[in-house]
């Protein structure tokens, strides 16, 4: 009799916990099957974005309503005149944006001004500078401070936070990391006027030397959750075919035992 309720406990016990596990990985399937559907909506929004015809640049009295859920990716088209002052580099090992990127180097971010006085920060594109070497970006740069305003074709972005791994932004070279306009705009005094929450990064024009580099973006978002979803499916099925076959050998073992 006692043999008999210590295996009754032992089954109600590992039932108990296939049903647990059984339940936790259906809810992280069925989970995994909502984020592909958001995926799938997010990969729908911003491939509309990317190809749509360019807007106007939103007025600075919407600047403050603007979210990167509804304008990440945004394409606008504006006249603006690059000002005299410091750029800055982002060091980049190359580009899950831009297919016409390999490699390492640095986008050149510079401060834009409006017709307004308004400042808006332009990724004026990519430079092959494996080194980060200052001057390099400098005289890429250079040329396009003409003092004459330009009309320019980008997608709205917003600013990146740093990762607990990013290296510090190193200010004697106007070197960042990620690409925190705003903090580049503190530090290198681009202020004054006020400066947009977000940047653009810049698809054309290109200068004649093709330095610094802009282009179209082509976003590729990772979309593993289908195959996420039948793998916690498929465990959620492992489990129970494991405590059945338990099971069986417990019924048997008693069986035997009698």
């Amino acid at each position: 009799m006692i043999g008999t309720n210590l295996r009754r406990r032992g089954v109600a016990g590992f039932g108990l916990f296939t049903l647990v596990m059984v339940v936790l990985f259906v809810c992280l399937g069925v989970w995994q099957l909502h984020r592909l559907v958001e995926k799938h909506a997010l990969i729908a929004a911003l491939s509309e974005r990317l190809t749509a015809a360019p807007g106007p640049l939103p007025a600075p009295s919407q600047w403050s309503a603007l979210t990167p859920a509804r304008d990440e990716f945004r394409r606008v088209s504006f006249a603006a005149t690059y000002e005299s002052r410091p750029d800055a580099m982002v060091y980049s090992s190359g580009s899950g944006i831009r297919e016409d990127i390999s490699g390492a180097g640095t986008w050149a971010f510079m401060p834009a001004r409006l017709p307004g006085g308004e400042t808006v920060v332009v990724n004026a594109g990519f430079v092959q500078n494996t080194m980060q070497d200052r001057g390099q970006q400098d005289r890429a740069v250079a040329r396009l401070v003409t003092k004459e305003p330009v009309t320019l074709t980008g997608y709205i972005r917003f600013p990146e936070a740093a990762g607990l791994l990013t290296p510090p932004e190193n200010p004697a070279k106007r070197l960042w990391f990620t690409r925190d306009h705003l903090a580049m705009a503190r530090s290198l005094g681009w202020g004054g006027t006020p400066v947009a929450p977000f940047y653009i990064d810049l698809e054309q024009p290109a200068p004649a030397s093709g330095i610094p580099k802009p282009g179209p973006l082509d976003v590729h978002l990772k979309d593993d959750h289908l195959q996420y979803a039948i793998t916690w499916f498929g465990l959620a099925g492992a489990v129970v075919i494991a405590f059945a076959v338990w099971l069986r050998a417990q019924r048997r073992a008693a069986a035997f035992r009698e």
